[in-house]
């Protein structure tokens, strides 16, 4: 079967969900965007696209998602919103895409965004041909101040794993924590554990304790078996039935089996009383333990 192209698979989420004058100005933009026009035009269009779509959730269908993730592997449009999703089929919609002229004017773009239109820019970097020539970029929206960015930038996206290099993998991935930001969605995170993203995580797990502060459940997803003797203290301390931090211990649980303890696990299941620390034992117990069972203790 034939995969649709990104920008194919983005429009079709657009007119699905615009009408009237909204999908009228799309597609002229659209089609004056891949004729060629001024970088400073392109800009003005990327800005007018909030006057004819909402702010509001995309709420894509598993078919669309699924459809965009066979486009792009481990794109996920589901935090998208319709007025992103349209910038994003406006930078697509540029037929010049795999030229240096589309870099100057994306990179021109990104130096006059707002808020909203970084973030549809970042999210739009793995949609791109060639997207490694992004990388300087992405890093820059990793260091943002605005968690939206950042997650805009690191989440939801193949983009980090495939094209960051060691440093500002690790960087991304400890930011995350840092931030509470859902670190579960950083697509192919359990493909790029290493000895050296766990002492980072152990380091910040050591300073969250001695500032009497809780560790974020997340921060378990690094270790693998990666930690060692220190991992395993840290897990076993985090797991001690006197630790009030009920989704810590559920994390912990899912930690040290990502460790390859089963047997350590299935000796403290026996005593467990905590239902829900029971209930994640042994969901990790049955093989459920990968990234994504971590989204089970997301707050939000």
């Amino acid at each position: 079967m034939k995969l649709i192209s990104p920008y194919l698979s983005v429009r079709q989420l657009i007119e699905r969900r615009l009408e009237g004058v909204g999908l009228k100005w799309f597609r002229t933009a659209a089609d004056e965007i891949a004729h060629g026009l001024p970088d400073a035009r392109f800009c003005a269009l990327l800005s007018l696209a909030s006057r004819h779509a909402k702010k509001e959730r995309l709420e894509p269908t598993d078919s669309e998602r699924t459809g965009l993730g066979k486009a792009i592997e481990g794109l996920d449009p589901e935090p998208w919103t319709v007025l992103e999703t349209l910038r994003i089929g406006l930078v697509l919609a540029r037929g010049d895409l795999k030229e240096e002229s589309a870099v100057l004017a994306i990179e021109e773009a990104f130096r006059y965004a707002d808020e909203g239109e970084s973030r549809a820019l970042y999210r739009s970097l793995a949609l791109l041909p060639d997207p490694e020539r992004f990388v300087w970029r992405a890093g820059e929206g990793c260091r943002s101040n605005m968690r939206s960015v950042f997650e805009a930038v690191a989440l939801d996206t193949p983009f980090p794993v495939r094209f960051f290099d060691d440093i500002a993998w690790q960087q991304a991935v400890i930011k995350c924590i840092f931030i509470e930001a859902p670190l579960w969605r950083m697509w192919g995170l359990d493909g790029r554990l290493s000895p050296d993203l766990a002492r980072m995580a152990l380091d910040l797990a050591d300073e969250r304790r001695s500032a009497g502060r809780l560790v974020q459940p997340d921060l378990w997803l690094c270790l693998g078996e990666h930690g060692g003797k220190r991992a395993l203290q840290a897990i076993q301390e985090e797991l001690d039935p006197a630790n009030p931090h009920r989704m810590g211990r559920c994390a912990a649980s899912y930690a040290l089996m990502r460790a390859g303890k089963s047997r350590q696990l299935r000796g403290l299941r026996k005593d467990e009383q905590d239902a829900a620390v029971e209930a994640a034992m042994a969901k990790a117990l049955d093989g459920t333990f990968d990234q994504t069972v971590f989204s089970n203790l997301d707050p939000e």
